[in-house]
């Protein structure tokens, strides 16, 4: 192929293609357990969490609900993903061996907030959430009803060494997770004759930039465990979760609706979910109480 602007013209819409392509082929999963957040700053303020007022009846004037101080920030962050392709591979022709390369280019693209999201996930059992503990812990501080601040668990007491595994519910409009937008990746190239790449090193280059973070929602919507997953251990964590209560007893009705898991659990949480029998031929009182999420990124 002769190396033209007009024929690299032509190839930069071939490879955007591919790219744009490759954007639809990941099958995501993160919107499921995260809010998605768009950010106009560089970072973003979270005060508001573990907040949220309830409706009391009215005496005397209105009470008005401020925000405390938590001080929990979501610093947005710089990512890209960059390929080159040498000058002499296009006066070659061999340019269709690398539109395959610019598919997975855009669905690692597509895939880039289910890695950011469920990472952070299984990092919450050593940092630390909008309350100063650890997303996942056993001591959230927690006002009683007669006043006194208690410690509570969204995790189980004796900590284990195995793969976690995550009980969640996302039937609120907070989530567990969050996900914050700040700049959309957008495909662009390096690949005018002109250009010091080109004149320098023979390379014409393509890339995808964006700016985002993830960050933690409310904890009382979680529970993780990295204790090999059970019956015993879900039936456990569904019922601390249900008994939850905000500050001075406040009911929270906390409804887990998905067990989100690793691959190594995909057929216990199919048979905590979805058998009718366990134990070979108790009846399953579980089923149908949870939708099993099987997550790659958990590994």
């Amino acid at each position: 192929m002769q190396v033209t602007q007009e024929n690299m013209e032509a190839l930069f819409t071939a490879f955007n293609a591919a790219y744009t392509e490759g954007l639809a082929m990941a099958k995501s999963q993160w919107d499921k357990v995260a809010m998605d957040v768009p950010s106009n700053t560089g970072t973003e303020e979270y005060d508001w969490l573990g907040d949220i007022p309830n409706v009391r009846k009215w005496l005397g004037d209105r009470v008005v609900h401020g925000l405390k101080e938590h001080g929990y920030r979501v610093k947005n962050e710089d990512f890209e993903l960059t390929l080159g392709i040498p000058r002499n591979k296009i006066e070659d022709d061999a340019v269709g061996i690398y539109k395959p390369l610019f598919r997975e280019m855009g669905r690692s693209i597509s895939a880039f907030p289910d890695q950011t999201v469920f990472s952070l996930l299984k990092r919450g059992f050593e940092e630390e959430c909008y309350d100063g503990q650890n997303f996942f812990d056993t001591d959230h501080p927690v006002i009683n009803e007669a006043g006194e601040t208690v410690s509570v668990a969204n995790t189980d007491a004796e900590p284990g060494n195995a793969a976690p595994w995550f009980l969640l519910d996302t039937t609120r409009a907070i989530m567990p997770m969050t996900y914050q937008r700040r700049k959309d990746f957008e495909f662009i190239a390096r690949d005018k004759l002109t250009d010091e790449n080109v004149f320098w090193k023979k390379q014409f280059v393509y890339g995808s930039d964006g700016r985002a973070n993830a960050g933690f929602g409310l904890w009382q919507l979680a529970w993780g465990s990295k204790k090999p997953l059970t019956v015993e251990l879900y039936e456990a964590a569904r019922q601390s979760m249900q008994e939850l209560t905000g500050d001075y007893g406040r009911p929270l009705a906390i409804m887990p609706n998905i067990l989100l898991h690793p691959p190594a659990y995909e057929k216990v949480a199919k048979q905590i979910a979805e058998a009718e029998q366990i134990n070979g031929g108790d009846t399953n009182i579980w089923s149908g109480s949870i939708i099993p999420m099987n997550c790659p990124w958990l590994v």
